[in-house]
């Protein structure tokens, strides 16, 4: 498969791209930075250099041509303020898929996070980051054109991944691996019944294979 990766120099996309090539299959990362690139190529994946911010839909669906899958794993990240979490969380997400639409790339998936809820309160830089990804959540399911499939992953750390996950449509919160997150998005890729899912992700005791295969056509 071609698959574009959206935030493509972000800690799970790195890892994700690296499991992607090794199985063979063509990456694309889309990056703001030119001097990401090299740790793209690192990677296995091909550099796309494009700002999800200020891009158009028509820009976006260009590099998304000839596409099997995209991924959505870009994120304002933890240091940001409240006017991204709006930018980049909700509305580049929005434009991503879009874009997809356009390019006529059906199967979608986010990188969302535990949580993400439309209706979510509070004024906390975390709170509108919650309501802002449960916004883009929101408008993806919406898309009837798009296979979407929505991962919500718990606490994210750098520990080594165990390769051993809980992955259900609600797990409760707890810490997961973003190496372990990473292998479980590699697999969604390649299982495409799990299309119109929303599932969370946390540390378990099931290998990502038979974790994703369980939840496969539910």
């Amino acid at each position: 498969m071609r698959i574009v990766i959206a935030g493509g120099h972000g800690q799970i996309a790195l890892r994700l791209e690296r499991l992607l090539a090794a199985r063979g299959h063509e990456v694309a990362g889309i990056i703001r930075k030119a001097d990401q690139g090299d740790a793209l190529r690192e990677a296995g994946a091909e550099p796309v250099l494009l700002d999800l911010e200020s891009a158009s839909v028509e820009e976006v669906a260009a590099h998304l041509q000839g596409a099997d899958a995209a991924v959505f794993a870009a994120g304002a990240g933890p240091g940001s303020g409240v006017a991204r979490k709006d930018t980049v969380d909700k509305g580049a997400a929005v434009l991503f898929a879009d874009a997809a639409v356009r390019a006529h790339v059906r199967r979608h998936v986010v990188v969302s996070s535990m949580g993400a809820d439309p209706e979510h309160k509070g004024d906390d830089v975390f709170d509108v980051y919650l309501r802002a990804k449960g916004e883009a959540d929101r408008y993806v399911r919406g898309l009837d054109a798009l296979d979407w499939t929505i991962l919500r992953p718990g606490q994210l750390t750098n520990d080594v991944g165990t390769g051993l996950v809980r992955l259900e449509a609600h797990t409760g919160r707890g810490p997961i691996p973003r190496d372990d997150v990473a292998a479980v998005l590699a697999e969604l890729l390649e299982t495409p019944a799990t299309a119109g899912l929303t599932l969370e992700l946390v540390g378990g005791s099931v290998p990502v294979s038979v974790a994703v295969k369980s939840v496969a056509g539910n």
